[in-house]
């Protein structure tokens, strides 16, 4: 049976490719997209999730735009990494008001002043047993468990792209950026959730990187997904090349998704987990590997992934037969 799951995301180049991820893939059922600010402002990010759509002709699927600044603190968005449009200042052709499928929440009772994709989160969590892939900063989350906990008792699953273990930073020298965006959102669902977070960090998603080689690989397919990846990739390797030195770019987000489909693709640890909200180490998600604090596990650290294996069921997800032998 398809797994229904609301994608919580902040599109970002990444957030992008997990979109695309998701749509194409027969074990999701994908019955909502709520935006996120992060890696750009929230009604950029809402246009990018339309354009994802748009290319895999699921303009069906309803976008709704979510909080607007994290918690407590002020934005600071990286579209010094993902372009001032969150696609790799790509040139990606704006959706037409005939092409949208944008719904839009009543705005009436106690729960009238929260934005409309937290209201959905609640709502549908509300109906009846659904799961979450959360690819972007937590804030729609814990406003959503803020206001109506009791509705977090039919999350199935929290799949969280954010944090790191063991792996250092990259927006600091010990933070992930979706939790150092709004620390306080994610300390407060790793400490709230209703199931245990599970944590797909920087440890394992590191590892999943788009070569070179495959992105030549992809040029040659004359397939408007291929092309659409190419495209809004190319800032993506030159700041990866500047900012790590290294050849290609890291696509974090799809990785939450490929997990969420497949847990064999990665293996971790449960353990107690908190973010830091103060000082030098803001963001850092601290894991109590050890048991000092002597609290119940509340989240699955991933530290493992089986990086090409993903990779080859990402690209086959996406092209088919047309994949093989694009991962070596």
């Amino acid at each position: 049976m398809k797994k229904q799951v609301i994608i919580d995301c902040d599109p970002g180049i990444d957030d992008s490719l997990a979109l695309m991820y998701a749509l194409a893939s027969p074990e999701l059922e994908v019955i909502g997209i709520t935006v996120v600010c992060g890696n750009v402002p929230t009604d950029a990010g809402v246009e990018n999730a339309r354009k994802a759509c748009r290319l895999m002709g699921r303009e069906d699927i309803p976008i709704y735009a979510g909080a607007q600044a994290p918690l407590s603190r002020a934005l600071v968005t990286a579209q010094d990494t993902h372009g001032e449009d969150g696609l790799g200042e790509a040139g990606i052709p704006a959706v037409s008001e005939a092409e949208r499928a944008y719904d839009h929440m009543t705005a009436a009772g106690a729960d009238s002043d929260l934005p409309e994709g937290v209201r959905f989160l609640m709502e549908r969590l509300s109906e009846g047993k659904i799961s979450v892939i959360a690819i972007g900063p937590l804030t729609n989350i814990a406003m959503a468990l803020r206001r109506r906990p009791e509705a977090f008792s039919n999350l199935e699953r929290l799949v969280s792209m954010g944090g790191n273990f063991k792996s250092f930073g990259n927006c600091s020298p010990v933070a992930e950026f979706n939790y150092w965006v709004d620390p306080e959102a994610a300390r407060y669902v790793f400490e709230y959730s209703k199931v245990p977070v599970e944590m797909v960090g920087l440890d394992v998603t590191r590892k999943i990187l788009l070569t070179p080689e495959m992105i030549a690989e992809l040029k040659k397919l004359n397939h408007p997904m291929a092309d659409f990846i190419v495209r809004v990739t190319g800032f993506y390797v030159d700041f990866h090349k500047i900012q790590e030195g290294i050849d290609g770019c890291v696509i974090n987000d799809p990785l939450a998704v490929g997990y969420f489909i497949d847990r064999t693709l990665c293996s971790g640890i449960d353990a107690y987990t908190t973010v830091e909200t103060e000082g030098l180490s803001v963001g850092q998600s601290i894991v109590d590997e050890k048991g000092f604090w002597k609290k119940p596990a509340n989240s699955r650290v991933l530290t493992n992934v089986d990086a090409k294996r993903f990779m080859r069921t990402f690209m086959a997800a996406l092209f088919g037969n047309e994949a093989e032998g694009m991962v070596r």
